[in-house]
């Protein structure tokens, strides 16, 4: 409970930061307040499931970090400096894309729910663990997503209206949560197709935070600064891609690991009998 109403704190915060506390219209809280009371929902529902599941410490970790991070880049002061700076409004998403994400998919709090939920979300969970077995189809389904949000039509939507600015955000981790699930937990079949994943989105993110570096004019109309517009091309092209390639080469590393030790074990086997 502590945890739903820190989150409906921070909701209740950022609209009197902004505007004041009882300035603010009512659809301008609502979104916040909705976002706080889902991130806040699944929050409660993992502690109580981690009753009945108990996870490991080192996901218990990934999981409370992930979700104190996802509270400070929807609530946090971040969320009002990305309205005029767009190296800021692409450190918000690459927070949601590269770090809260995958720390998600590391975490595995599906157990978790799924213990608390029973039956009743168990249609949901069935559907997320059959996605996760084709890697390269979500790859595309988050790539296309990223760079729908990222045309100046929607991205400046996304900036003047709270709900979409709300949904944007879920796009980019619901989406991001189910590509670093199905590349980062795939099985020695699909690591070959993970990797592909990782290389397919690597190089479009890559492609994306090209033109926005070097472009010459602001793609988010003129008030915009030609040069934080570049930063922010920097942003997703370097530390966005430094994360993917860690990501690879750890997949790698497991894998080649897991093939090296059955090798070693196939001589024991055979010198046995």
């Amino acid at each position: 409970m502590k945890s739903v109403s820190a989150l409906l704190l921070l909701a209740l915060a950022r609209p009197a930061a902004a505007h004041g506390l009882f300035d603010a219209h009512l659809s301008e809280r609502l979104p916040l307040l909705l976002t706080a009371l889902l991130l806040g929902g699944a929050w409660l529902l993992y502690l109580l499931g981690s009753r009945r599941v108990p996870p490991r410490r080192s996901e218990a970790a990934w999981f409370h970090g992930a979700m104190l991070i996802c509270a400070y880049a929807v609530f946090g002061p971040i969320d009002d400096w990305a309205e005029t700076s767009t190296s800021l409004h692409m450190t918000q998403h690459m927070l949601f894309i590269v770090v809260i994400a995958p720390l998600w998919a590391l975490a595995r709090p599906l157990p978790q729910w799924r213990g608390i939920t029973g039956r009743l979300g168990q249609p949901l969970w069935t559907a997320i663990l059959r996605a996760g077995r084709y890697p390269t189809a979500l790859a595309m389904l988050h790539g296309a997503i990223i760079w729908i949000w990222h045309t100046p039509r929607l991205y400046l939507l996304a900036l003047d209206n709270l709900w979409w600015h709300a949904f944007e955000h879920a796009c980019f981790l619901f989406s991001g949560w189910l590509f670093w699930w199905s590349v980062l937990r795939a099985n020695p079949k699909q690591v070959p197709q993970a990797l592909m994943a990782l290389l397919l989105t690597l190089m479009h993110t890559g492609l994306l935070g090209a033109l926005l570096t070097f472009g010459t004019t602001s793609f988010y109309g003129e008030h915009r600064d030609v040069q934080d517009q570049q930063l922010a091309g920097l942003i997703m092209w370097v530390p966005g891609g430094l994360v993917y390639l860690a990501a690879g080469a750890w997949i790698a590393w497991r894998w080649l690991t897991r093939m090296w030790r059955r090798q070693q074990e196939r001589p024991a086997s055979d010198h046995h009998f």
